[in-house]
């Protein structure tokens, strides 16, 4: 039996709005917001289906993605997206670092009319503000998309994020430029988002990792500081088992998939 709708287009500003926890992706309100910023755990199938379900019943005009470069975006606007492996070769998926294209092509059908913009930030801007910081290479409009400097206590715990995701193998040196570099892709990609949003009238769905999508440190941030009378909905999809509590879950919503068959992650830092 299909369950009632569950209306989540709250303004990115109200953080205390609890998160509301679905079952499956049909009880996600498709109405009423302008950008809705779909997470996901890269490698899991589950997730990209869901999205490419909730792609098609928002109806977007705009499809974002943190996996594209701009260039990327204009080849993907100009193929057949219903040949998965033209679409590969175009694109030259398999040497992305990506998962697997068969991964993510139902969402581009599942809006086969809407614009794709690629958000992907450049390597060398990346390296840049690993060393510069984020501000430095976003430019003039740092500061409106929340790239001041972090308070002492914030940073710290972002580093300590940034060492727990890297199998706590990362030097202490290198955190502080990890946490630019990630907070660069979230300005960056709030800026494509809403340059979409201008462009197309909206609503804009963005695809994106469950840490870009982060209300407390994501895109949502960086969104509400630049753009603050704009709607945001971000769905975090995570893995079982999964036991945080709901009010420690920074999403509008989220759900719970099976976990996807993979290698220990941890395994490559342990090599030689």
């Amino acid at each position: 039996m299909r369950l009632p709708l569950i209306t989540l287009a709250f303004a990115v500003g109200a953080t205390t709005v609890p998160a509301a926890q679905i079952e499956s992706i049909d009880q996600l309100d498709a109405t009423d917001a302008q950008v809705f910023l779909l997470g996901e755990v890269h490698d899991n199938p589950a997730h990209h289906q869901n999205q490419a379900e909730a792609v098609a019943a928002i109806a977007p005009t705009a499809l974002v993605f943190e996996m594209l470069t701009a260039e990327q975006a204009d080849i993907a606007n100009g193929l057949d997206r219903t040949d998965v492996n033209d679409m590969a070769e175009a694109l030259d998926w398999a040497h992305g670092g990506w998962p697997d294209f068969t991964y993510y092509h139902p969402i581009f059908t599942a809006a086969p009319n809407a614009p794709i913009y690629g958000a992907a930030v450049p390597r060398e801007d990346l390296s840049d503000a690993v060393r510069e910081g984020a501000a430095a290479v976003f430019g003039s409009d740092a500061e409106q998309f929340a790239l001041g400097p972090l308070p002492t206590d914030t940073l710290e715990e972002r580093k300590a994020f940034q060492m727990e995701a890297h199998c706590n193998a990362l030097p202490e040196d290198m955190l502080g430029g990890m946490v630019e570099a990630q907070r660069l892709r979230d300005a960056w990609f709030s800026k494509v988002a809403l340059q979409a949003l201008d462009e197309t009238g909206g609503p804009v769905v963005v695809i994106t990792g469950n840490g870009h999508a982060r209300k407390d440190r994501g895109m949502p941030v960086a969104l509400a500081s630049a753009a603050p009378d704009v709607t945001v909905v971000s769905l975090g999809q995570f893995e079982s088992p999964f036991e945080d509590p709901p009010e420690a879950v920074p999403h509008d919503v989220w759900l719970v998939t099976e976990p996807a068959e993979r290698e220990d992650p941890c395994a490559v830092f342990q090599k030689g």
